[in-house]
């Protein structure tokens, strides 16, 4: 499966019209990324998740990683912490974390079966409602559903013997629906899964880290979402057309399976790859990933607008 997300990536790139890769930019990432020292983000977020068991970790990762999409809005949902407001991932974090703190995470699945929708909406309340509010509670009440009557309450226990990257990605596709992620274009089915590889990505590095254990992530090729490409415009490695950067200048909406969304998208996951291929292999491509998605976090920089597309995709 994951063979086919470059692919069809390539051939996007091959065929694209708006969106151009200039890999004379992307080579010059190569020095900074060899000194990159990639410390996993969750060993970073202040609510102590690696604090819990490995077991409690990945259970709940599973929900977390599975609705980890679409935050943009004017106004910004947020949500406030001991006076400071949050917003995007680390809001939805300390939203689904605070379920699981202090909780066997097998009481946390059977409370999520019974969940309503109002349940839901109290858990993510903020200053307004979450985009795609209803979209995310039916994902989260598919999941427990299925871990509880497949899986004895414990997804965990469920891929606890799986340590390469095509095992649990091919696991996490088989089993929930919420992680698909495809696209047309051009006739052609292109395929993404940002989020299945977010999830695969996170588990094994929290097995890496947590139990000291050798795992294989190699396969994994990146998380095409909003974040990157807009770090890769910013470097001058994706070079947008006039009406394309039109649109992300005014910040009008790029609807979903647009030829703008996929060709923005491929062309992140095809510039990873090339880089990856110009280090020898030497640094996977989830980590280099990481790193392009680290720089975006650089308050010191100024980049772009990102393009913005309502999706459950990412």
């Amino acid at each position: 499966m994951l063979d086919k997300v470059l692919e069809t990536s390539k051939f996007v790139v091959d065929n694209a019209k708006h969106v151009k890769i200039n890999y004379d930019k992307a080579n010059e990432l190569i020095d900074e990324l060899l000194k990159f020292d990639n410390v996993h983000y969750l060993t970073k977020v202040p609510y102590g998740v690696y604090d819990m068991s490995t077991r409690d970790i990945i259970n709940f990762l599973l929900i977390y990683d599975s609705i980890d999409f679409s935050f943009w809005g004017n106004p910004k949902w947020t949500i406030n912490v001991n006076g400071k407001d949050l917003d995007g991932g680390i809001a939805l974090l300390h939203c689904i974390f605070n379920m699981f703190d202090g909780r066997d995470s097998l009481e946390v699945y059977k409370q999520l079966k019974n969940m309503t929708l109002e349940d839901f909406k109290e858990i993510l309340k903020g200053n307004i409602d979450i985009p795609l509010l209803e979209e995310r509670y039916k994902i989260v009440s598919s999941i427990a559903e299925i871990v509880n009557k497949k899986m004895n309450g414990s997804f965990y226990d469920y891929i606890k013997d799986m340590n390469t990257d095509q095992e649990i990605f091919k696991t996490i596709l088989n089993n929930f629906s919420g992680f698909e992620d495809t696209r047309t274009y051009k006739g052609q089915t292109v395929y993404f899964y940002k989020l299945a590889q977010l999830l695969t990505s996170d588990i094994l590095h929290v097995i890496e880290n947590k139990e000291q254990k050798e795992v294989d992530y190699s396969n994994l090729l990146g998380c095409a979402d909003y974040k990157i490409p807009q770090v890769m415009q910013g470097f001058g490695i994706l070079e947008y057309d006039t009406k394309l950067s039109s649109l992300l200048e005014t910040k009008t909406e790029i609807e979903e399976n647009s030829e703008y969304e996929v060709e923005i998208r491929a062309s992140m996951i095809v510039v990873i790859n090339y880089i990856w291929e110009q280090i020898d292999k030497s640094i996977d491509r989830i980590d280099i990933n990481d790193f392009i998605w680290n720089k975006g976090q650089d308050k010191t920089k100024k980049y772009k607008p990102y393009h913005l597309t309502r999706t459950k995709s990412y």
